[in-house]
């Protein structure tokens, strides 16, 4: 693992609202030249929705207008077999990104002149993903054993074959591990032990060598994701900064093996967005790390060992422009920070 000291340095999330990837791209490299991160493009097409993006080679999958589901009806016994085999042998060609699934990652990958500290991707989390894909039944893979089981080791295929590709841009790569769902774990609503989220998530983790984080974007059971070996937690600052601190001791083991929290504090809705300065961040942020204060974890190391992320991903923005203004934000309250505490 490398020994980055992050000091509060800016990436995002992933997802954008551009549809010209080259766009997105120039502006991701120019506000975010220490930590930039290739950019998902839902609205350039149904292939780049972050379910969807990572389907290619799952067997069984089937793609409708706006859907995925997988067929069980179809022979899954052969495709099975070359995914588990590919899985044994770690060979990751054989489950690449490909530039239809992912035209901001390709586009990312063709630039020049880049020399960041580090480079940033991400997956979506087994999680999330056993959840939102289903049978033609509408039954979430997450509860059939074996497709559960496959989808974690095609997400931690997928995983390997893009930190390789971004290892060209800088031999410090970051794998965020999405998990929105999550938000939803412990409800009536999804029923997964917790053993079995850790289990998926550590398979995913796996495949990662650099540094892998795990990002959700709402309230959860932090003691769950915590007890990973996950070295960068990511979550929205902005609305539920009070959610981890009910993890007092979690959140201090954490920070002792040199675990990077991600705070992720710049808006991504618009409404929130239009209304925030610098300053205004800055005073959220720093109210936000007080109570871990409190619990014996000294400011400056969190400011040390930490990131500054977008509350969530920005493709629900209704505009580029807007997108832009949350880099911009989040790059001057980057500057910010590190003159007044590093």
């Amino acid at each position: 693992m490398p020994d980055i000291e992050f000091g509060c340095l800016p990436t995002i999330i992933g997802s954008m609202p551009f549809t010209d990837p080259a766009e997105a791209c120039k502006h991701i490299t120019h506000y975010l030249k220490d930590i930039p991160a290739w950019p998902q493009l839902p609205r350039r097409s149904f292939l780049e929705n972050m379910y969807v993006q990572y389907s290619e080679g799952f067997p069984g999958v089937v793609l409708g207008q706006n859907n995925i589901h997988v067929d069980h009806n179809a022979d899954l016994d052969a495709p099975l077999e070359r995914l588990y085999t590919a899985y044994l042998e770690n060979d990751i060609d054989k489950y690449p990104l490909s530039p239809d699934y992912a035209a901001g990652l390709h586009s990312f990958l063709g630039l020049s002149n880049l020399a960041p500290l580090a480079v940033k991707g991400q997956v979506t989390g087994p999680v999330s993903w056993g959840l939102t894909v289903t049978d033609k039944d509408r039954r979430a893979i997450l509860y059939d054993d074996t497709l559960s089981d496959a989808a974690a080791k095609l997400l931690r295929l997928k995983a390997a074959w893009q930190e390789k590709a971004l290892s060209q841009i800088s031999p410090n790569t970051i794998i965020f591990v999405d998990e929105p769902y999550m938000a939803s774990f412990g409800s009536a609503v999804v029923s997964i032990s917790r053993e079995k989220v850790i289990s998926l998530l550590e398979e995913v983790f796996g495949g990662i060598s650099g540094l892998k984080g795990v990002h959700c974007c709402a309230n959860t059971d932090w003691s769950v994701l915590l007890a990973t070996s996950v070295d960068i937690l990511s979550f929205d600052t902005y609305d539920y900064a009070q959610s981890l601190t009910l993890y007092p001791d979690e959140v201090k083991a954490f920070i002792d093996r040199q675990g990077t929290i991600a705070w992720g504090i710049v808006p991504s809705d618009e409404t929130s967005l239009v209304k925030e300065t610098v300053a205004s961040l800055q005073e959220r942020l720093e109210e936000a790390i007080a109570p871990f204060t409190r619990q014996g974890i000294p400011f400056q190391l969190l400011i040390k060992q930490g990131l500054i992320t977008p509350s969530c991903g920005l493709a629900s923005l209704s505009s580029n422009e807007a997108a832009v203004r949350a880099l911009e934000l989040l790059a001057e309250l980057s500057v910010n920070l590190r003159k007044r505490y590093l």
